[in-house]
């Protein structure tokens, strides 16, 4: 039985042409890019060939470009660097809904006395510039806002927010993890100092991401040794996944602009076809403000697990949310700060939709889903029609 796979939020799947790209850095280029003899200069100059092809989709320079492992050490890297390489101030502004890096590490600064603060959202996950502005001291170092939420699809008004922050001589980190390489970024046009992103989510290799920090921007070293990466990140340089994020790039910038528009057609029809199909159900996020390729509902008196399980029994994979929080029994935190329940944060559908993904697949989910939710349904003791 042939799979239908959306769950692309989660992670893609590397595309031949970039497997191509990295297969010769693991064999015959396999020279330590830091050694000065030709096997290695020649790996160094794939690595400054990436940086080059990332920097271009971001409208960065390639001095701006730093290769950590993903998106998580990039984020960790952003909050922790940046309040450790002031002399003063010691408070951080951040949103309720980010991702689980972002909130982590600021738990973690807190525990080492640190003041952060974490602001709400509407009910589309909106975060308001005038909170931002509200919250900022003379104590605040960065204001850390995702791009757009990967959870619910919304996306932030990050230019308004990173203006606040810039007036106020403040820091402004954003997590492009989801965004990068599916919906245009110019890092200059946004005012943005620190950018975080990760390959996996656009068809790249898993293990490799990257850190923009804008020329002049003071930052902590997160990971100490060698002089790689100009000496801000220590580390013998992972040569095939940062070939492979480079490829990854490219070619999401020849592509972008039309595979938007498909999805954002096949977002809008699978959206359309379950809010007329089943009843209590509701969109979570906003309805056009939101990734193109991203459907997150609640479907009362049902949980969000067995859809999925019933789903994969059918050959759809789906998920409830993000899926760094999968093993987790609570409730998702984002849907608790839009304003939804338990009942329909634990009821909660994420689809994310992808390159491979097909009209036809999106019928499929359509004519597939109804029946689940019907089978369950009359399962619990709480549905009544």
């Amino acid at each position: 039985m042939d799979r239908i796979y959306l769950d692309y939020a989660a992670t893609s799947p590397t595309r031949q042409e970039v497997v191509e790209a990295m297969l010769p850095y693991f064999t015959n280029r396999f020279g330590n890019p830091s050694s000065i003899y030709s096997y290695g200069q020649e790996t160094k100059s794939a690595i400054e060939m990436a940086r080059a092809q990332v920097a271009k989709l971001m409208g960065a320079t390639t001095e701006e470009i730093v290769f950590t492992c993903g998106g998580t050490e990039a984020d960790n890297w952003a909050l922790k660097g940046a309040i450790y390489a002031q002399k003063k101030g010691n408070h951080i502004i951040t949103s309720q809904i980010e991702h689980h890096a972002v909130l982590e590490s600021c738990k973690t600064l807190e525990r080492h006395g640190f003041n952060v603060t974490y602001l709400p959202v509407d009910k589309f996950g909106f975060v308001d510039p005038a909170d931002v502005k509200k919250s900022i001291t003379s104590q605040t170092v960065i204001v850390s806002i995702m791009h757009a939420n990967n959870e619910i699809g919304t996306i932030e008004p990050i230019a308004e927010i990173s203006a606040v922050a810039r007036e106020a001589g403040v820091l402004f980190h954003t997590d492009a993890v989801q965004t990068f390489g599916h919906i245009p970024i110019d890092v200059n046009v946004l005012g943005i100092d620190l950018l975080s992103t990760s390959a996996h989510k656009l068809y790249g290799p898993k293990g490799i991401g990257c850190l923009f920090i804008r020329k002049g921007t003071k930052l902590e070293a997160l990971l100490n040794g060698g002089d790689q990466e100009r000496k801000r990140r220590a580390g013998t340089e992972h040569v095939p996944g940062i070939v492979g994020f480079g490829k990854a790039a490219e070619l999401a910038q020849q592509e972008m602009a039309r595979e938007t528009e498909r999805l954002t057609d096949l977002r809008d029809k699978l959206v359309k076809g379950l809010l007329e199909q089943t009843d209590h159900i509701q969109l979570n996020g906003h309805p056009s403000t939101r990734l193109p390729n991203n459907v997150n509902v609640s479907i009362s008196f049902i949980e969000g697990e067995s859809m999925c399980l019933n789903l994969d029994f059918a050959g759809i994979c789906a998920s409830t949310g993000s899926a760094c929080s999968s093993g987790s029994l609570e409730p998702s935190h984002v849907l608790l700060s839009i304003g939804r329940d338990h009942v329909q944060a634990h009821g909660s559908l994420r689809l994310t939709l992808g390159k491979w993904t097909t009209e036809s697949e999106i019928e499929t989910v359509l004519n597939t889903l109804p029946g689940i939710v019907s089978k369950l349904r009359a399962m619990s003791p709480l549905y009544k029609k």
